[in-house]
Formats: C-alpha cells, sequence, structure tokens
C-alpha cells in the first residue's frame, strides 16, 4: 500500500527516483496529518534519499543518494545535499549551498548563502553530550563560507563571512571573516590571495 502523499508539493520538471521517499511522515504526538512539504522547480532526488513532511525546498535542489533532510528545515535554491549527507532537522540552509558527501549538519544549524561544505565534514551541536541539558545549539556557517573535508565544527562556532576552514581542522572557536582555520584545534591564519573572496557557487 503507497503511502499518503497528499501533503507533498513538488514544483515542475522535477524529477524523483522511484525508491526516493519524499513527504515522509514522522509520528508526531496529537497530530492528525503530516505538514506539508514543498518543493522547488527542477529538482532531483536520487535513489535512497529521505525528505521528511515539513520541509520547505527552493527550485534547482539536487541530492546524491541516500541523502536525508528531516523536519523543520527551510532550503533555498540550487542546493546540492550530496550523497550519504544528513541534514538532522530544524536547520535553515541559504541559496547556493553544496554539502558533499557524507556531510552531518545537527539540529539548530545555520548556513548562509554561497557555502561549500566538503566530504566527511561534521557540525555539532551538543556542547556537553549526556552530561548537562543545556539546550542544543549547531554552528553557523555565514555568507561565502568554505568548510574543508573532514572538518569538525563545534557547537555554537561561527564561521565568519567568506571564511575557509582547512582539511580535517577542529574548530572549537569562531573564525572571523576573510580568514583561514589551520589544525586541531584550529588556529586563526591570514587567508591566502587565491582563497580570498566569495565562493563561486552562484
Amino acid at each position: 500500500m503507497s503511502a499518503d502523499r497528499s501533503h507533498v508539493d513538488c514544483g515542475a520538471g522535477s524529477r524523483i527516483d522511484p525508491s526516493a521517499d519524499v513527504g515522509y511522515a514522522a509520528h508526531v504526538e496529537g497530530s492528525e496529518s503530516p505538514p506539508p512539504t514543498r518543493i522547488g522547480d527542477g529538482a532531483r532526488i536520487r535513489a535512497g534519499t529521505i525528505v521528511y513532511a515539513g520541509v520547505e525546498i527552493g527550485d534547482g535542489f539536487a541530492t546524491g543518494h541516500d541523502a536525508l533532510v528531516r523536519e523543520e528545515t527551510t532550503v533555498g535554491d540550487d542546493v546540492l545535499v550530496g550523497t550519504k549527507t544528513v541534514v538532522d532537522g530544524a536547520t535553515e540552509i541559504g541559496d547556493h549551498v553544496s554539502l558533499q558527501t557524507g556531510v552531518y549538519v545537527p539540529r539548530e544549524t545555520e548556513i548562509g548563502s554561497n557555502v561549500f561544505v566538503g566530504p566527511g565534514a561534521v557540525l555539532t551541536n551538543d556542547p556537553y553530550p549526556i552530561r548537562a541539558d543545556d539546550g542544543l545549539r549547531g554552528p553557523t556557517i555565514a555568507e561565502g563560507a568554505s568548510v574543508g573535508a573532514n572538518a569538525t565544527v563545534l557547537p555554537g562556532v561561527r564561521i565568519g563571512e567568506n571564511a575557509f576552514v582547512a582539511a580535517g581542522a577542529v574548530v572549537c572557536e569562531d573564525v572571523p571573516p576573510d580568514t583561514l582555520a589551520v589544525g586541531a584545534p584550529a588556529r586563526e591564519r591570514e587567508l591566502p590571495d587565491r582563497l580570498a573572496g566569495p565562493n563561486q557557487l552562484a
């Protein structure tokens, strides 16, 4: 028996593989019907991907295989969510964003426009795992920033506009705009000329 997709609004020219599940309705206590799922024009959603109910996505959205976008997430135009990438809900993502293969984005995260997040990067949101109920605070990745492959960004950290986090860095403190963060723990360095300026994702 097929699932009810009456709450899903998918725009013109969108292609969704048969094994993808768009509008997946997680059980919400006291809710009789799932919240709407809205996806703009020209989406390409590949096999194994799950997009929950209660997600709003702009035009030109694309996924790799087995990606996950959970509830209460807002996504802008021309966003890529790569293979096996997880957006764990309650997240805001701007326009022209590339989340490469295997990225983890936790709840309560903000990602600006023209942001690149490299393969295997992990963003975190729990300052004191299993030790204190201090609330979840995901990172903020500001407009034009880049996060390199396998980098780790700790809860509540802000990556400034056009900043660059090097591959493998562990970012424990805010990274100012137009700077480079390198190492574990990451240390601020001057941004080389070849990395300066906004991303060219638009």
